[in-house]
């Protein structure tokens, strides 16, 4: 048997002011990128295990992952899916891929389906499996290309490995005869707010445990549920499923009808009301312990935030909240000014605000702190919690900055804190703190619910919000929800 596994993985937010070339996804190949995601929480991980375990002869000819942002640059795509179709054509049994399901690249909407149709366009029979993300706009293109797709069931994400295993699984099974996949999808004309999409909570959780109890038991061989990616200006955004049946898709079509409609029925309730920031940052100082997350989450990096909008930690600043930890801030201007201070020096920076989005008719604006330089690092570490464990973080250079009793983690990279080891590292213990401001949506919870006494959602400015009247949404399929309240399941 020989295999060829590839991650390529990009969310885009077609409303980000960042690019993304082909530095951005880190491209590895072959034996070290092998060793580097072995044993790891991710898809590709569990590709690899199934490859030894069967005795496959396998080829990982691309390991790419970026963090959310615009675009991708069309060249960088179609080098990267080159090397995906190259190794196909030299010749294999089956194809195990890890993608993302939101990528749009500067001339394709779907870079997913168009990765799936090059490779289907030199191996037209051959077997394909796809594990998705939990926020996948599904495609008909996607679905027409692959043998078989899972998605995350949970967000945050913490059951990647899972879900590359799930895929993976049921296209050995394929491949050896003993199942025959038939896919069954629909994506709902829903735009549903990433902040009410977690299957922690509902109405996602009776969703998604509908959807696992039906693989659980057999009644499918795969049903997967998609929150979708509502930051992206293309016809195909929506709420999603696709269940895999064995040989027909009777009892699929029958589960992913129950899905969809208990989906649109219970529609109003993934949606997010927002509060002025003020209101979120006064309700949060008269909470009587901590520590108390902030999360900032119009400006998250794990949605395509820049990462350096100073709205909500100015407020905090503002107010005297005292004993806070804050960060990462993408600001490498400011990370070199205090590595040429030094630890013990004080500083006065222009912290954050240097990227403009212009798609939200938003200018950066920094602001002015002055602190001690209390900690240098290189940014690296090892995820420990349960979100992508075991996989290498890189921060770039990073230096903390003590303001008062305020920590402020500033960084070189852009990367959204899932994990504690993003203040661990610079020797800060969130646990022990009054206040931790982080930017980020539901991964958080990963790495922070545990320590959380409180969390505190405050809607700061960016390409991230959840008011979608503030989006100059002009490619949606319309009529879709909530935009258009009266919007028909099956618009």
């Amino acid at each position: 048997m020989r295999l060829v596994l590839a991650t390529m993985r990009h969310e885009t937010n077609t409303f980000a002011p960042l690019a993304t070339p082909l530095t951005a996804f880190g491209p590895k190949s072959g034996a070290k990128a092998i060793e580097i995601y072995r044993g790891t929480n991710n898809p590709i991980a569990a590709y690899i295990d199934i490859a030894e375990r069967e005795g496959a002869e396998y080829t990982v000819p691309l390991i790419a992952n970026a963090h959310p942002s615009g675009a991708v640059d069309q060249a960088a795509f179609d080098e990267m899916a080159a090397s995906i179709c190259d190794a196909v054509k030299a010749g294999c049994d089956g194809v195990m891929l890890d993608l993302h399901g939101a990528m749009v690249t500067e001339d394709y909407d779907d870079g997913e389906g168009e990765l799936l149709r090059r490779i289907r366009s030199v191996a037209p029979d051959i077997p394909i499996s796809v594990a998705l993300d939990f926020h996948t706009n599904l495609s008909a293109v996607m679905i027409a290309n692959a043998t078989v797709i899972t998605g995350y069931c949970t967000y945050p994400h913490i059951d990647m490995d899972e879900t590359g295993r799930r895929a993976g699984e049921t296209l050995i099974r394929a491949m050896r005869g003993e199942v025959r996949p038939v896919m069954l999808w629909h994506s709902l004309p829903m735009l549903t707010h990433m902040l009410r999409q977690t299957p922690l909570d509902q109405p996602m959780k009776d969703i998604m445990n509908q959807a696992m109890a039906a693989e659980a038991n057999g009644e499918v061989l795969n049903a997967s549920v998609f929150g979708g990616f509502p930051l992206a200006d293309i016809p195909h955004v929506g709420l999603g499923a696709v269940v895999v049946g064995d040989g027909d898709g009777v009892k699929a079509g029958s589960l992913l009808d129950e899905l969809m409609a208990q989906a649109w029925d219970r529609r109003a309730e993934f949606i997010f009301e927002i509060e002025p920031v003020e209101t979120s940052l006064e309700r949060a100082r008269e909470l009587d312990d901590g520590p108390v997350i902030l999360v900032d989450h119009g400006d998250n990096c794990g949605a395509g935030g820049p990462q350096d909008n100073m709205d909500v930690l100015e407020g905090v600043l503002r107010l005297g909240l005292e004993d806070v930890a804050a960060g990462p801030i993408w600001d490498p201007d400011s990370v070199a000014q205090m590595l040429d201070a030094g630890v013990g020096a004080e500083v006065t920076v222009q912290l954050g605000g240097k990227t403009d989005s212009p798609a939200m008719d938003l200018v950066g604006r920094p602001i002015s702190v002055t602190g001690t330089v209390r900690c240098i690092t290189d940014g690296r570490f090892i995820v420990t919690g349960p979100m992508a464990t075991g996989s290498p973080m890189n921060l770039g250079r990073t230096a903390v900055l003590r303001a008062g009793s305020v920590d402020i983690v500033v960084s070189e990279r852009r990367h959204e804190p899932f994990d504690t080891g993003c203040f661990t590292h610079a020797g800060i213990d969130p646990a022990t703190k009054r206040y931790v401001l982080i930017k980020s949506r539901q991964h958080f919870r990963a790495g922070f619910g545990p320590i959380a006494k409180h969390v505190v959602l405050v809607a700061g400015p960016g390409v991230c919000s959840s008011d979608y009247a503030s989006f100059g949404f002009k490619n949606l399929r319309r009529p879709i929800y909530p935009l258009d309240p009266d919007a028909s399941r099956n618009a």
